[in-house]
């Protein structure tokens, strides 16, 4: 069985805060187009992962494995 994946990140937003050292991530999964993991891929809940209160950029992750089958979307932050 042939098996392959592609991810792609984007930028989301950036604000005029300097970039910091923190990052969080928040993730979700999704399997055949229903979400089974009951993830949270919010920037709200990916700053505080990262125990970031001034968010310097947000990026967008979204990974997609098994020919779509299977989709990781993952919230990225950065700041301070």
């Amino acid at each position: 069985m042939m098996l392959a994946s592609c991810s792609v990140t984007s930028p989301v937003a950036a604000t005029s805060n300097p970039i910091g050292s923190k990052v969080g991530v928040a993730s979700t999964t999704q399997m055949i187009g229903f979400f089974f993991d009951g993830g949270d891929a919010s920037i709200q809940t990916a700053a505080k992962n990262g125990g970031i209160t001034k968010i310097s950029t947000v990026d967008y992750k979204f990974t997609m494995v098994f020919f779509t089958l299977m989709m990781k979307h993952e919230t990225i932050v950065t700041g301070d």
